[in-house]
């Protein structure tokens, strides 16, 4: 069975419009970016009909939704099903419909966030999403678990509660993977919005603006995103580093 794609213009009921979301650093932090009104990058959310997983392979999901088109590699898709299935058995998702992607080996302007219901075959967004300020410019190459480090860190999550903070409303997230992620918690790096997580950046500078570690989302799109992943959803940030993928027992 295909997925069925439809624009919200067409089918309002269906569908809506989303942005990408950059994400800011650390929950209490300033970033090193200075704050300009959020540009509004839109994206139309694609919504199929439902689908038993019985009758729809989770890797037919990747051809359906046009994954490819859209920036995503199969291969990422298929490492972050592997993931999430080992979460899966080890009782750490409650929630295992949404699975979200960030795929760092793509550069900043592009829409490098995708959040999917793997069950119903629906992308719900792709957008912005910032990586931390020391972890590179205009794309992400180097990556830390340390606090104050202000990078990136790599590797499975799964969402938590949402609370409001410095950066407003906030998702946290839990690290899975020792050594890689799983100061996260310590380290305060949370979902949230962040005004320089928009186009204006990338036509005034060439890249989005950059957290202290968190994967920030654009201010419009970062409520409605966090409310559709917290509470016991599996997040996968990727990046070809051979030292991540040596090190993770999830993608193995």
């Amino acid at each position: 069975m295909r997925c069925r794609l439809f624009n919200r213009f067409k089918l309002p009921v269906l569908a809506l419009m989303f942005q990408l979301t950059a994400v800011h650093g650390f929950a209490g932090d300033k970033d090193s970016s200075t704050n300009n009104a959020a540009g509004k990058t839109r994206l139309a959310k694609v919504v199929v009909k439902s689908a038993s997983k019985s009758t729809v392979t989770l890797m037919a999901v990747y051809d359906s939704l046009h994954l490819s088109d859209l920036g995503l590699n199969q291969k990422v898709f298929r490492m972050a099903l592997k993931g999430m299935e080992k979460l899966r058995r080890m009782g750490k998702l409650t929630n295992d419909r949404v699975l979200s992607i960030v795929d760092f080996s793509q550069p900043s302007i592009k829409k490098r966030l995708y959040v999917i219901d793997v069950e119903n075959c629906v992308l719900l967004y792709n957008t912005l999403v910032a990586h931390g300020m020391k972890s590179g410019k205009d794309k992400a190459l180097s990556f830390s678990n340390k606090p104050s480090s202000n990078k990136s860190s790599l590797g499975f999550y799964v969402t938590n509660q949402t609370y409001n903070g410095s950066n407003g409303y906030s998702l946290r997230l839990q690290g899975c993977e020792k050594g890689i992620n799983d100061n996260a918690a310590k380290r305060a790096i949370v979902m949230h919005g962040a005004d320089y997580v928009n186009a204006d950046w990338i036509t005034s500078q060439g890249y989005i603006g950059r957290s202290q570690g968190c994967p920030a989302l654009p201010p419009e799109l970062s409520k409605p995103v966090i409310d559709d992943i917290k509470d016991g959803t599996c997040l996968f940030i990727y990046h070809p580093s051979k030292l991540y993928i040596s090190k993770s027992k999830l993608v193995k």
